[in-house]
């Protein structure tokens, strides 16, 4: 999965919209295949910090798990 379709998820589900403005700032895209490797993965990288930086900002809590709300009991199939 190309790192823009998790932005565009984690904004689809949360309806928060994450800043990118380091990575617009590249002008370089997935689609631009004539720029070279470094360029991508430069880009790459500079989206992944700021989608986890708008994340752990936001301490929001993807799951919660409770010792209470587990059974203590073994489902057994044949």
């Amino acid at each position: 999965m190309l790192m823009i379709h998790i932005k565009k998820y984690y904004e689809g589900i949360t309806h928060d919209e994450i800043p990118t403005s380091r990575y617009s700032s590249l002008a370089i895209s997935p689609v631009h295949i004539h720029k070279d490797k470094k360029a991508h993965k430069e880009a790459l990288l500079v989206l992944g910090d700021e989608i986890v930086s708008h994340i752990h900002g936001h301490r929001v809590p993807v799951l919660a798990y409770s010792s209470q709300a587990a059974s203590s009991r073994v489902a057994a199939g044949n």
